[in-house]
């Protein structure tokens, strides 16, 4: 049997249309009593969403039973469409008119990442029979008229503009007015203060000009912003709609969250506590900035991010907030309570948006919060405004000009009434004191009992003095007894005042606590005449008192005094072995030592760093004053227990008895030279100085012997390495000259070089070095073929730079080696090119010319010529020890690091040397340094153990060479 397709077709029409209009079942009607002023239908209403523009349901059974269908149509033309449904019903027999209302905006609810910023709700209102709802132009809400007759039962079919509905009310028309009307004089008394305020610290921002008051005005002006939105005003003025209030909405959210910033920012002077604050608060203020054009594009968005926005900076200023307060900043102990108010309104502001609180109040009461935040924040900055708002004018009297110079001088006024007897203080003094307030205010004999007992005369003769010669001035610095029983020092300046009778009436003046300049004066007078280390005197006030007993010995015609020298011997091995402050505890134990065996009339001082030296008054017979020195010797020499090791050391004396007529530092020098010449003949021993002997025949012996030295191969070169910091291998060595006497045993270059300088042979020796370092360079550099080729560095002195003859022996010793180009480097100090610069500037770039780099020694400890220096063609400079070790000085970086930035400006490497820790290798990477030499290193080698190193520079060093 076949069906017809007519029939069918049209049954699938029908169910596809009931499928996509999905009618609703029969609703139940809401009764509208007559005496109810409002009815909240929000959850009341059934929604519906459409995919075409039509909506088909079915109304509330009617007053005959009867559940009809009705269709609607959306006043927009195809599309989806949302809709919402309810039916009322009159019971009563009077008819009633009600206004159906639905807020265009409500902050209860409205959300915090997406919000809800408002447009219309209800497009168009259909009932299911009777007149359709009129609807009312009412700012801020959709409001229709709806009349129900009386018994009526009416379905309502309401056309959104979009899925959302956050309220929906059916009120009474004198109720609704009411409503409305009741907020209007507190929305106006609101937004009035607030325009009052925003006009107020603009105002004051012109007054003052500080970057505080703008600051707060423009969060003044945020939040009228804010206020005139929410209420509706902008709308009003400007005839804009909802949707175009979203933009405008959200702009003052933005705005609020970027004012509340700068606010926090300007006012705390973060920028002035961590540039790192004003690096944070800068990219905060960019990122709230770039809101302003998400609004162009998604308002909502823009929204969202501020009010996320808004709860981190109140946060993060309230830590602020709290650690400027701990830390005394009064500007952040002002700011406590208006940030408090910001707190507790931002967790309202929370729970409205969140929708965990629903109260009509609600909304205006956050506006009024906002208002009393402003209000707080003015408040607060007018106390910055107008405190003092005199001083900043200049309209202050003379009187009080001469008060605060006197405040910010630190003194205090001291008055003295002479007729009454009466002084009067500062109770600023009092307070210095630690006394009671009034305590020094009294009769000048009560108030002279806190002074000094030393300083109580003087200062009565003063005061006797003033008074009685009725003019001049008192300027007298004296001590007064604290309450702890210290005595502080004082200084007083005042002047009397004469009366109509020619009698002085007062003395005024000023007293002021000079104790630290006292004590630093003291300290400095200390520090001139004593040693810091072991408090015993220095040089000069050994002098003094040496002049001071030649002086008493003379005129009383007694034994001249004597002066013992003791000169440490290998003392700097010490140093080195074991650290400066092992060795500042050896001289401290040895200063205790010698102390111990000297009379009260001797004196011990400290001559230079390991030499001391003793006067003896009593004592002039040349055995007796020997005798003592040994036993001196003997004392120094037994062991001093340090940590867990016993350190030795032993001291060669020098003695010298004072002569008739002799000046005291030909004495001392004397002393110094036996002592001298006791340490060249191996140390631990006593000399007796005799005038012309010692130091002719000392140095007569070690002339010759250094001839014969050169002569006979006593003098060897040994090698320091120098380190290339990039990649911690060698780069080459300095040569250091060394004397092995047979006799003497080692003899420091500190002895036989100013030996060889004054007999000629430094010319000889330095040839001998300048051969001997490059015959050595040459070997090595002929083994180690990869990789750059090695440098030795030999010192210059005075007379060889000097000569023109240097230019010609620097050729030739160039020739008959062969190094490669530049490793053979010539190091001269600062000294020697500044004693004749046009002379130096010639013969180095001579030099230069020939194959030879140029290196400056010790630079920063000589002259320092800056001007000269670029002139001079050197490619090294070699920083002093001095810059390198960490001394603790704050300023040694600094110049550690100006010195290496101005050899980088000038073409030149950097040799840092005295290198002696890793925390000095790694500063000095840090700093650029090329390279640097020192014990951390490896100290002076032979030739041998050098070529041995040089064969393993490939692998980087250790910090301490096993080799060395």
């Amino acid at each position: 049997m076949r069906v017809s397709p007519f029939p069918l077709r049209i049954l699938l029409v029908l169910a596809a249309f009931f499928v996509l209009v999905r009618p609703a079942a029969a609703l139940e009607a809401i009764e509208v009593p007559l005496g109810v002023a409002t009815l909240d239908l929000t959850d009341a209403v059934e929604r519906y969403s459409s995919d075409t523009d039509r909506l088909q349901v079915s109304t509330a059974a009617g007053a005959d039973g009867i559940v009809r269908r009705i269709e609607v149509r959306a006043q927009n033309d195809g599309g989806s469409s949302d809709w919402v449904v309810f039916a009322l019903a009159n019971t009563s027999d009077e008819q009633i008119d009600r206004l159906l209302v639905a807020p265009h905006y409500r902050l209860v609810g409205s959300g915090v990442l997406t919000p809800d910023l408002g447009s219309v709700r209800i497009v168009a209102v259909t009932p299911s029979e009777g007149f359709a709802p009129e609807h009312l132009d009412e700012p801020g809400a959709d409001v229709f008229r709806i009349t129900l007759d009386p018994g009526a039962i009416v379905t309502y079919i309401a056309q959104l503009s979009s899925p959302k509905l956050t309220e929906l009310h059916l009120w009474q028309p004198e109720a609704y007015e009411e409503s409305v009307n009741s907020f209007t004089l507190y929305r106006g008394i609101v937004l009035g203060i607030s325009a009052l305020l925003a006009l107020f610290l603009t105002v004051l921002f012109v007054v003052r000009g500080t970057a505080m008051f703008p600051a707060s005005a423009i969060l003044a002006w945020a939040v009228f912003g804010y206020i005139a939105i929410d209420f509706g005003i902008i709308g009003k003025v400007f005839g804009l709609g909802p949707e175009a209030l979203q933009a405008w909405r959200a702009a003052t959210e933005v705005l609020l969250s970027l004012a509340l910033t700068v606010f926090l920012a300007t006012y705390l002077h973060l920028h002035r506590w961590h540039i790192r604050y004003a690096h944070l608060t800068g990219i905060w203020l960019v990122v709230l900035t770039a809101l302003f054009g998400i609004i162009l594009i998604d308002p909502t968005t823009a929204a969202g991010i501020a009010r996320i926005s808004l709860p981190i900076t109140v946060m993060l200023g309230l830590a602020v907030i709290v650690y400027l307060a701990f830390r005394g900043f009064d500007r952040a102990i002002m700011l406590v309570p208006s940030w408090t108010i910001l707190v507790f309104w931002l967790a309202m502001a929370w729970l409205a948006v969140s929708g965990r609180i629903d109260n009509p109040s609600i909304q205006p009461a956050l506006a009024g919060g906002l208002v009393l935040l402003v209000m707080l924040v003015a408040f607060t900055i007018m106390q910055h405004a107008f405190a003092g708002g005199g001083l900043a004018q200049g309209i202050v009297s003379d009187a009080e000009q001469k008060a605060l110079a006197l405040v910010g001088a630190g003194h205090a006024i001291w008055d003295w009434d002479v007729a009454r007897d009466r002084i009067e203080i500062g109770h600023e003094i009092e307070t210095v004191l630690g006394l009671k307030r009034g305590a020094l205010e009294g009769p000048a004999r009560n108030w002279l009992g806190t002074l000094h007992p030393t300083d109580r005369d003087r200062f009565r003769a003063v005061l006797d003095a003033v008074i009685a010669q009725r003019r001049g001035r008192i300027n007298q610095i004296f001590r007064m007894r604290a309450a702890d029983g210290r005595f502080l020092w004082f200084h007083l300046k005042a002047r009397p005042i004469v009366g109509a009778d020619g009698e002085v009436m007062r003395c005024s003046g000023t007293l002021a606590d000079v104790t630290e300049a006292r004590t630093a004066e003291d300290r400095l007078l200390h520090d001139a005449i004593f040693d810091n280390l072991t408090g015993l005197p220095n040089r000069q006030l050994f002098l003094d008192r040496l002049e001071q007993a030649l002086l008493r010995a003379e005129a009383a015609a007694t034994l001249m005094p004597s002066v013992i020298y003791l000169d440490l011997d290998g003392f700097q091995r010490i140093n080195d072995e074991n650290g400066i402050s092992v060795g500042d505890s050896v001289l401290l134990a040895i200063a205790r030592r010698l102390s111990r065996l000297l009379s009260p009339a001797d004196t011990l001082a400290r001559i230079g760093g390991d030499g001391f030296a003793i006067l003896l008054g009593a004592q002039s017979e040349a055995d007796g004053v020997q005798e003592f020195a040994d036993s001196l010797r003997i004392a120094v020499r037994a062991a001093i227990p340090i940590g867990d090791q016993d350190i030795r050391v032993t001291a060669s004396a020098g003695v010298a008895i004072a002569t008739k007529g002799a000046a005291t530092a030909e004495t001392l020098k004397d002393a110094e030279t036996a002592s001298f010449h006791a340490k060249r003949q191996g140390g631990d021993r006593t000399s007796l100085y005799r005038p012309g002997e010692i130091v002719r025949r000392d140095s007569d012996d070690l002339q010759a012997d250094l001839a014969a030295a050169l002569e006979g191969g006593e003098i060897e070169l040994v090698y320091q390495p120098i380190i290339r910091l990039s990649d911690n291998t060698i780069a080459g060595f300095e040569a250091l000259v060394r004397w092995e006497h047979p006799r003497r045993g080692s003899v420091p270059p500190s002895e036989f070089i100013p030996v060889a300088e004054e007999s000629g042979l430094i010319v000889q020796l330095g040839l001998f070095t300048l051969e001997r370092a490059a015959r050595d360079l040459a070997l090595w550099q002929a083994a180690l073929r990869e990789g750059p080729p090695l440098f030795v560095s030999v010192n210059v002195s005075s007379q060889q730079l000097l000569r023109y003859d240097l230019i010609n022996d620097v050729k030739a010793v160039l020739a008959r080696s062969g190094v490669a180009p530049e490793t053979l480097k010539l190091e001269i100090t600062e000294s020697l090119v500044m004693q004749n610069p046009e002379f130096a500037a010639k013969m180095l770039e001579e030099i230069r010319n020939l194959g030879a780099s140029l290196a400056l020694d010790d630079f920063g400890t000589g002259y320092s010529a800056l001007s000269y220096l670029q002139r001079f063609p050197f490619d090294t400079i070699k920083v002093d020890r001095s810059f390198v070790a960490n001394n603790g000085s704050t300023a040694r970086p600094v110049i550690l690091r100006s010195i290496i930035t101005l050899a980088h400006d000038l073409g030149m490497d950097v040799v840092a040397e005295g290198a002696e820790t890793e925390s000095d290798t790694l500063e000095l990477i840090q700093l650029g340094c090329e390279y640097v030499q020192g014990y951390l290193y490896g100290r002076p080698m032979s030739s041998q153990m050098a070529h041995q190193m040089a064969r393993r520079r490939q692998q980087p060093q250790q910090s301490l060479a096993r080799s060395a």
